[in-house]
């Protein structure tokens, strides 16, 4: 080895530098043998993160799963990608009372978990992932997922549901199965003879807040003006109902409770600046929902309000071999037993169109 600072001769240096080639050399013959050595590996792992199947389904709530046991059960051999929310929203859900086949109620969790065992019997793939870009230009639709892998489906099921808008109380969310619901029509009943309070000033909000008169001992309407935006007909019924009472130009606050539920609402005059404190045992959001259709925009038909655009009686959207169940495409009903059944429907048509 030649050291800094001694003295050398030329035919040594020469030595020197013939050797460092040769060493370079070699190096890089190893490199490019290990390279090739790994490429079939390579190529190998590329090819995994493309897969084929005949029917993905997007989403996991009833829609999807029901849709994946119909699907199953002919054949397709579906792919399930359930989403950052596995179960949809009745995961968060307690007491489901109004689901056929449930004579002593059951937890929404508990419902989601059993019909995820269902399709799952039939050969349903189920998976935990999350959509972040689709293709549905051409047949068949490039959906990746995770941004890591990419799946060529011949059909494509939408039943990524919509989610409830909720004021972003942290009071809310700490109650939220505990006497907070966004959905009257499911949880109204439990709330029988009681004083509720609803926030909302919509058709949907007055829908709901009727629909709580005829349970409830008292009902509450909060709205933050001083005029309902619901249609005429609408509002003509929420005044003319003797137990609801309107709290207007005001807004919920802070959701009050304790280890029993929730004892009370705190609402604030915007005019006024005045606090008032209503005394219920349930508090309901109805301020309106957002279709979870973001990823789509661009590659589907939406309506003006995010929802697909669906054929009249059926699931089939503008693209044909592509498919939308549960509250994605529906704005009205919004129930478990509805998802389920556009879910069979999507299946079914995703059948034949294949077998045509």
């Amino acid at each position: 080895m030649l050291r800094f600072g001694s003295a050398i001769t030329v035919s040594q240096f020469l030595v020197f530098v013939q050797l460092s080639n040769f060493n370079f050399r070699c190096s890089l013959i190893f490199i490019l043998i290990m390279f090739f050595l790994t490429l079939p590996e390579k190529i190998h792992t590329m090819s995994e993160q493309v897969e084929r199947t005949k029917c993905l389904i997007i989403g996991s709530g009833p829609a999807g799963y029901t849709a994946a046991i119909y699907a199953a059960r002919a054949d397709l051999k579906p792919v399930v990608l359930q989403g950052m929310q596995p179960g949809g929203q009745l995961t968060i859900t307690t007491e489901v009372d109004n689901f056929p086949g449930y004579p002593d109620g059951v937890q929404g969790p508990k419902m989601m978990e059993d019909l995820q065992k269902q399709c799952e019997r039939f050969g349903t793939d189920v998976r935990f992932g999350l959509v972040t870009g689709v293709d549905f230009s051409q047949r068949p639709f490039t959906i990746s997922v995770d941004e890591e892998k990419i799946i060529l489906a011949e059909t494509v099921i939408i039943a990524t549901g919509a989610s409830a808008k909720w004021l972003g109380l942290e009071s809310e969310k700490k109650f939220l199965g505990s006497g907070v619901s966004g959905c009257a029509t499911c949880d109204g009943f439990f709330y029988r003879g009681q004083d509720v309070a609803i926030v909302g000033g919509g058709d949907t909000a007055a829908e709901e807040a009727t629909y709580l008169a005829k349970l409830c001992k008292k009902v509450y309407m909060i709205h933050r003006r001083n005029e309902l935006r619901a249609s005429k007909a609408m509002q003509h019924k929420v005044l003319q109902t003797r137990n609801i009472e309107m709290v207007w130009d005001s807004t919920p606050t802070e959701v009050l409770g304790d280890d029993s539920g929730v004892i009370g609402v705190l609402t604030k005059n915007i005019k006024t600046g005045e606090n008032r404190t209503l005394e219920v045992t349930g508090f309901f959001i109805a301020i309106g929902h957002s279709p979870n259709t973001g990823i789509f925009k661009g590659q589907i038909e939406l309506d003006d309000q995010g929802y697909i655009k669906t054929a009249p009686g059926s699931t089939r959207t503008n693209i044909e071999g592509i498919f939308a169940a549960g509250d994605v495409q529906d704005h009205y009903y919004r129930q478990a037993v509805t998802a389920a059944g556009t879910g069979c429907m999507a299946a079914i048509e995703a059948e034949r169109f294949l077998g045509s």
